[in-house]
């Protein structure tokens, strides 16, 4: 794929991307609610398995595949600037700015639940156990909530004010969003199907 053929993926594609992908992770993300709502010191055991979750689904399956199984499903995929394949350093450096502010953001909300006892975290509904986190977390924990709102709004307005639809972290990992291949251009066949014409 050579940048004259690439077709840039805006923003409605990438959006119900996203939303596959939330679909798609829904299992992780229930098996969280339950566990945070049964044990105090679930995030904190959950910490690690859940950053390793993150790495496999937005490194290793766009390294691999060209993108999350939302991007895939959607058909559109993540390239290099130049159209060529995506490495594990554009990967992990697109991912990188959300990574950091999810592991800051699960530190923070993990402090708390140290401060309390099993008795008092288990004694509360899940919107006042939401509250007293919030109340116990470390002073930084409101900062870090703007910084993770200025990014997202960051996020989406240089998507929407550039030509090739490259949000913040496509510019930090040197990558675009296309549509694939094979949807791109009519003409074109996969590799097997060209090598029996």
């Amino acid at each position: 794929m050579t940048t004259e053929t690439l077709r840039y993926a805006g923003f409605w594609p990438r959006l119900c991307s996203s939303l596959l992908d939330i679909v798609i992770c829904l299992p992780i993300g229930a098996l969280e609610f339950w566990g945070t709502s049964k044990y105090r010191l679930f995030d904190a055991y959950f910490f690690a398995p859940g950053i390793l979750f993150g790495i496999f689904y937005n490194v290793y399956l766009v390294h691999h595949y060209g993108g999350t199984p939302g991007k895939l499903l959607v058909g559109i995929q993540i390239r290099k600037v130049n159209g060529k394949a995506v490495g594990y350093r554009e990967a992990l450096l697109r991912y990188s700015v959300d990574c950091i502010l999810s592991v800051l953001m699960f530190t923070a909300l993990v402090i708390p639940t140290l401060k309390m006892s099993d008795s008092e975290y288990l004694s509360l509904s899940f919107t006042a156990r939401s509250d007293q986190l919030v109340a116990l977390a470390p002073a930084w924990y409101s900062a870090l909530k703007w910084v993770q709102n200025a990014w997202v709004f960051g996020e989406l307005a240089v998507l929407l004010t550039n030509r090739k639809r490259r949000a913040l972290h496509d510019f930090i990992g040197g990558t675009v969003v296309v549509h694939s291949l094979y949807n791109s251009a009519p003409e074109a066949k996969p590799p097997e199907v060209a090598a029996l014409t």
